[in-house]
């Protein structure tokens, strides 16, 4: 199977190349030439004396890459040669310092760059260049490339507390960052579930904070735990080797110490600094735990003695601090918390949260560095140098900006590569959403309603890996391959969405060598992909399918039948105004290259039907938008995929034009509930009819004690109804109560398919 998807590649794979090389991220300026320069045995490498660690990168990626072994010397006479120049330029600011250049033509390969950041980018894009195949000689284009990063913040992230990944994993991961031109590693050592950073002044953080007795398994809605001993931590020798490798690498590690949610590791081992004094389990369970630190004195001592230590082995600017989902259960009960927040006249729980954040910044400041955290330490205050980390969207990140912070945008809408790449029924379990390649590739770091001056104060992005359902690193490469290549155009600067079949090809010509170096990635772009439209002047709707090479090899069926390549071939939508099972699959060669597309499809009067909504999902949550909840597909898994539409504290009112008067006498709509995920189902859902549109009227309501009957497939029998417009209004649940999870935050509101009958 490792080369299954690529033979179709072979008639033009270099030739391809040749004229047009598929550099990632694409760069600034590239002129390709006519004439070609060699490589072979007889190349040598032209040293300068300040870029020792690059050339001898360059060294072994070319004989990894062809089997060529080149020799260095500081002066060479050879006819063909590779040459290093250092410019003699102040590189003091972030884009000089990144600048490269590549001249190549017939006789040598001229790379120019004004710091040892812009050699080790332009190694990576020569590589890029120089074909991955074991030959004695091979011909490069000649060239000229000019080339700088747009975005200072070019970052990934990686989850070590939920699943423990060794350091040898971790230096392959900053690997592969350096190949595409990241410059940031954010790594999470710290959470409910385990301490992964040895801290000598408090040993029983790892010794008992980095073990758990039990995990999860399958998804969360399942509850299923097994009672196998799990963890493991780095070493402060470990991580300064990680450090350094980094460095070498032009990569900076972020470290990550969560505060103050996310720390019952932390309290396991050391209860007295929660507020109830314990006892704690280190979690087996993913979420949201209710346990956090308790802001008094010997917890900031605490903390403070954790981030010296932290510090002194991290030499980033920044320390990233968490401050995310830190529910506020523990706080309102207890007295400490409470006397505290007298004292310092803070007006709720939230200003006691920006409160602790200060603190911590004040301390973080005074060892010289500077704190970034998730976009929840904006509520109650915003401590004065901090910078934001925009996750829950982007709004949190234009809310610094708008304040002269700093911020490093990484919506879950785009940037979480823990959420599903293609159909969830084809792929391993995921957290939940969709965010396929081009996705990721549509993605703009800087909104448009900053000005000028504001969007200075966006660094960059980055993409989070969180890792509760990935267990191991061949799972870690499959969730950021192909995403990562995505995201390191659009964070280069270069990407353009209106030129991504462009990007697409150059990304398919890239899983070669993702294959030659055992890399395991996503298929996914290779699956059918599927959109269902309105059928205009008919009933039901039209199933449109795609695939990334050539449509007329796609074969389908509608009888449930497997196709085969003497099925029914695609030429355009297929026309669905009846309970059908479509099946599709790509053939190529008379074999089959892609999973078989399986969709069930229940129409009804609704199916198709234009329909508004009043309040847009969230973008995390929204893929088909409103056709969603009536395009025929009913959802039959309580995974959070892209069959859902999510809302975050908002009710769902939907309005479904029939098209003209008709009759029916049952409406049904398909609600989801998964309160881990802080998903509830709703305090009532209200059917209203109208024949003009206008003046609605109420004629069916459910409550939530009945609606948890319905296991969230929700059914209103009506007395007969002659209606041309139908609203559903399904409200919120509201605020979380305490002892749920989520307490005090906003409910989310998932919805599906609304039949009318």
């Amino acid at each position: 199977m490792k080369n299954i998807y690529f033979l179709w590649l072979l008639s033009f794979s270099w030739v391809m190349g040749q004229h047009q090389p598929s550099i990632i991220p694409q760069p600034q300026h590239l002129k390709v030439g006519n004439s070609f320069f060699t490589l072979s045995k007889n190349t040598e490498i032209e040293t300068n004396e300040r870029d020792l660690f690059e050339i001898s990168y360059l060294q072994n990626a070319i004989f990894h890459q062809t089997g060529l072994t080149l020799p260095t010397l500081k002066k060479s006479k050879a006819s063909s040669k590779i040459i290093f120049n250092r410019r003699n330029v102040d590189a003091t600011s972030t884009k000089l310092k990144n600048q490269y250049e590549i001249k190549i033509n017939e006789n040598q390969i001229e790379i120019n760059a004004n710091s040892p950041e812009g050699i080790f980018y332009a190694i990576q894009s020569l590589v890029q260049i120089i074909p991955n195949k074991k030959k004695q000689t091979i011909k490069i284009p000649c060239l000229e490339l000019q080339d700088e990063p747009k975005y200072k913040w070019r970052g990934m992230h990686l989850d070590c507390a939920r699943h423990f990944f060794p350091k040898e994993f971790i230096k392959k991961y900053i690997d592969y960052l350096a190949m595409y031109k990241f410059n940031v590693f954010h790594w999470h050592l710290t959470d409910d579930q385990g301490w992964r950073i040895e801290i000598k002044k408090y040993p029983k953080l790892t010794s008992i904070g980095a073990w758990r007795n039990g995990s999860m398994i399958g998804h969360y809605s399942e509850q299923k735990f097994d009672n196998i001993r799990y963890g493991g931590y780095y070493t402060q020798e470990e991580i300064k080797e990680i450090v350094a490798y980094a460095s070498a690498r032009h990569i900076t590690i972020v470290p990550e110490i969560e505060m103050p949610g996310h720390a019952v590791a932390a309290l396991a081992a050391y209860p007295e600094y929660s507020c109830t004094g314990g006892p704690f389990e280190v979690g087996k369970t993913w979420g949201v735990l209710d346990d956090v630190f308790c802001p008094k004195e010997e917890t900031f001592t605490f903390l403070e003695n954790i981030l010296s230590e932290v510090i002194s082995l991290f030499p980033s600017e920044y320390l990233h601090i968490g401050g995310d989902e830190c529910p506020k259960t523990r706080w309102k009960t207890c007295s400490h918390c409470q006397n505290r927040m007298k004292s310092k006249n803070l007006k709720d729980e939230h200003e006691l949260q920006s409160y602790f954040i200060q603190r911590i910044e004040k301390f973080v400041n005074s060892k010289g560095r500077k704190i970034i955290g998730w976009d929840e330490i904006l509520e109650g205050g915003l401590a004065p140098n901090a910078a934001v980390m925009s996750w829950r969207g982007t709004e949190g990140g234009i809310a610094a900006a708008k304040q002269k912070h700093y911020v490093v945008m990484s919506p879950g809408s785009h940037c979480y590569f823990d959420h599903y790449q293609g159909n969830p029924k084809n792929e391993p379990i995921a957290f939940g959403g969709y965010t396929p390649v081009e996705k990721v590739y549509n993605f703009n770091p800087t909104p448009k309603n900053l000005t000028s001056e504001e969007a200075n104060y966006i660094l960059g992005a980055q993409a989070n890996l969180w890792t509760e359902y990935i267990e191991t690193p061949s799972h870690v490469e499959y969730m950021i391959f192909p995403r990562m290549f995505a995201l390191s155009e659009v964070l280069w600067g270069t990407s353009n969405p209106e030129k991504y079949a462009d990007f697409q090809n150059r990304m398919i010509h890239h899983f070669d060598l993702l294959d030659s170096k055992g890399i395991n990635y996503s298929k996914a772009v290779f699956d059918i992909t599927s959109n269902v439209k309105a059928a205009k002047n008919a009933n039901g709707i039209l199933f449109e399918l795609n695939s990334v090479k050539n449509n007329n090899f796609i074969r389908y069926t509608t009888d449930g039948t497997v196709p085969t390549i003497n099925s029914t071939p695609y030429i355009q939508p297929i026309q669905i105004s009846e309970n059908t099972i479509v099946k599709a699959a790509y053939f190529e060669n008379g074999k089959q290259k892609s999973a078989t597309l399986q969709q069930a499809f229940q129409i009804n009067k609704a199916t198709g039907k234009n329909i508004e909504l009043q309040v847009q999902p969230s973008e995390n949550y929204s893929h088909g938008g409103a056709m969603t909840l009536v395009d025929g597909m009913v959802s039959k898994n309580k995974t959070l995929g892209k069959d859902w539409l999510g809302f975050a504290g908002k009710d769902l009112m939907a309005t479904i034009d029939l098209g003209k008067i008709d009759s029916f006498n049952k409406v049904t709509i398909s609600v989801l509930e998964s309160q881990g995920s802080w998903i509830y189902f709703p305090q009532n859902i209200e059917i209203f009819v109208s024949a003009d549109g206008k003046e609605f009227k109420s004629v069916s309501k459910i409550e939530l004690d009945d609606i948890k009957k319905t296991d969230g497939k929700v059914t209103l029998n009506l007395e007969k109804q002659e209606a041309q417009f139908v609203k559903i209004k399904a409200t919120n649940f509201g605020d979380i109560p305490e002892g749920m999870p989520g307490a005090g935050s906003k409910a989310w509101l998932f919805v599906d398919e609304i039949g009318v009958e």
